[in-house]
């Protein structure tokens, strides 16, 4: 079986060569792997790194012209990928590879064809698994509340019992994206993609992972008010059209 890793990158210098060189060690018995960096035209130096990386076996680089936002470097990447099951791998360190081999198990041993990381299944944090200090609790306590209300509305209206909708680990089949065409160029394309699979009847599977959130100062991107609207209009949307 063939893995593709799908890594959108944008503005990451400061830890993408530390997760490239963690997704490009790894590997695991009876898998293949690709490596697709899709970069965003980055200004901090992001751009030079990746590009130290093109021509490795296994690696391959596409360089857009303007950042166009990690949905649309994702449609990039599912045009490309040659692989039998996808992963999407963020180009910083809030995830860790070392939990790779739990969300692809259940996978590799036929068990499942939608594997989610689910952070709110930590019994230590629940769903509050962003935690910081002086004014950025409450960055994060919204962050942490509007990923309990989209998954809970998601599942409403999908149908599905998933306790982490917004996790950034999620494994696909490839055949679950046959026929699919993916619209959004945003952080909305996660419920796209999950909506895609959920209204054609594909089970879910969660699986707990560890998770060290980061701040905005640290490049976290995600605004809360403007990509919480585009989330929203994304369940809402694609639960009534393709």
């Amino acid at each position: 079986m063939k893995l593709s890793i799908l890594f959108p990158v944008y503005n990451e210098a400061a830890t993408v060569r530390e997760i490239l060189d963690a997704v490009l060690a790894f590997s695991m018995e009876g898998l293949e792997k690709e490596v697709l960096i899709i970069e965003g035209n980055s200004t901090d130096g992001t751009k030079a790194i990746v590009g130290e990386y093109a021509g490795r076996p296994g690696v391959r680089v596409f360089y857009e012209e303007r950042p166009r936002g990690k949905g649309a470097a994702v449609r990039t990447g599912l045009r490309e990928m040659a692989g039998d099951v996808l992963l999407i791998q963020d180009g910083d360190l809030e995830y860790k590879v070392s939990d790779y081999p739990k969300v692809l198990g259940p996978i590799l041993q036929g068990d499942a064809e939608i594997v989610f990381g689910s952070r709110a299944r930590d019994p230590q944090t629940h769903w509050q698994y962003r935690q910081f200090r002086g004014l950025e609790r409450l960055y994060g306590f919204w962050v942490n509340l509007g990923g309990v209300l989209f998954t809970g509305l998601f599942n409403f209206l999908y149908g599905t019992r998933i306790t982490d909708g917004a996790t950034m680990f999620k494994v696909y089949r490839k055949e679950v994206f046959d026929g699919f065409t993916l619209k959004s160029d945003g952080f909305d394309f996660d419920w796209e993609m999950q909506g895609w699979a959920a209204k054609r009847g594909r089970r879910f599977h969660e699986v707990p992972i560890s998770y060290k959130a980061r701040s905005r100062a640290e490049g976290k991107k995600i605004v809360f008010w403007r990509d919480g609207i585009r989330v929203l209009w994304a369940i809402l949307k694609y639960r009534f059209v393709d």
